[in-house]
């Protein structure tokens, strides 16, 4: 087993290699557009246009090799040296390190909230098969996969703060008005992370976002549990009298919990950073998603804050294959590690 983890993280160490090798390639490909600004600026001024290009690339190592200069570049990049943003004025690590814990706290729970009800409502919707349980799953599991992000997102916002708080203006809960019960559609940067002013702004985005990805684990979880419900060992424990909860964790869960495993963090990354970051913009959460959405379409070209968010979840991505493999191995004890490349 040692070999077998050695040999998936050297293979992540070269996949990452590999990636900023890509991206150093597409940067280096593409016209420099600060370095065209700068120059626009100066001939408006009244100055040399030429002079300030070569001013610029000989400040920024433009004009070094292009060896030298990617060799400066991976170091950059492995010592967390990833440029400075002309949007945010500060360094690219200081924006990420300041938006990621908004990211997070979306983000983490909506993944628990996939593992948790994503398989055991699937694992259940097998259970209960054509009945109206089963139905009401699959109708649900459609309805997550199917309907946008963003689309859902505006719709809550139109709901919960136009219509929901307009119907429980006038009424109360144990002489508490019922209005200050609805969460908030817009983000408030003031409130303390860990406080319940802060989780009650972040209900509604964690249920957006989480929509695609528990209906996505549901389907899975369903299909898997169809797979087993009818397998010999699930029909012995039923002929010796367990009950329908015993088989379905005991027997069904610990054996579908395997192929699940291997699709759980690559869609659930994939789903969650696609609806995180719209879901960020139209909630106007000051996470990666809005950080990444500000940067392409500010006007200012910040290429070195785009790379650097872009960056992230390709890194995770990454990190994110390593553990869905190690947790693979683990959980089946079958496995021949020798047999594993």
């Amino acid at each position: 087993m040692y070999g077998y983890v050695a040999k998936r993280i050297l293979f992540t160490i070269f996949a990452c290699w590999l990636a900023l090798s890509i991206v150093f390639v597409v940067v280096t490909a593409a016209p420099n557009t600060d370095q065209w600004r700068a120059s626009m600026q100066v001939a408006q001024a009244g100055g040399n246009a030429s002079e300030a290009m070569e001013a610029y690339a000989e400040r920024h190592n433009l004009n070094e090799p292009l060896h030298e200069r990617y060799l400066n570049y991976m170091e950059n990049m492995f010592t967390l040296n990833w440029g400075w943003s002309t949007m945010r004025n500060q360094p690219v690590t200081t924006a990420i390190g300041t938006a990621w814990p908004y990211s997070a706290q979306i983000m983490i729970p909506s993944i628990i909230l996939a593992v948790v009800f994503g398989m055991f409502i699937g694992l259940y919707s097998a259970m209960r098969q054509h009945t109206w349980v089963d139905y009401a799953g699959s109708f649900t599991a459609f309805f997550g996969v199917s309907i946008p992000n963003f689309w859902f997102a505006i719709m809550s916002i139109l709901v919960v703060s136009v219509w929901l708080r307009d119907l429980a203006q006038p009424y109360l809960l144990f002489g508490y008005p019922i209005v200050e019960l609805i969460p908030p559609v817009y983000y408030h940067t003031s409130y303390p992370m860990f406080s319940l002013a802060n989780l009650q702004q972040i209900v509604l985005p964690i249920l957006i976002v989480s929509t695609a990805t528990v209906a996505t684990q549901m389907r899975y979880a369903r299909a898997e549990g169809l797979e087993y419900m009818e397998s010999q060992w699930v029909k012995a424990a039923r002929a010796k009298g367990a009950g329908e909860w015993h088989i379905m964790i005991k027997h069904v869960f610990r054996v579908a919990l395997i192929p699940l495993s291997t699709i759980l963090i690559g869609d659930a990354l994939a789903i969650l950073w696609s609806g995180a970051f719209l879901v960020e913009y139209v909630f106007q959460i000051p996470g990666l998603g809005l950080l990444a959405f500000k940067a392409i379409t500010g006007g200012a070209n910040d290429t070195a804050l785009i790379m650097g968010v872009i960056l992230i979840p390709t890194f995770l991505a990454l990190v994110g294959n390593l553990l869905q493999d190690l947790a693979y191995v683990w959980l089946d004890p079958r496995i021949n590690y020798g047999d594993r490349t």
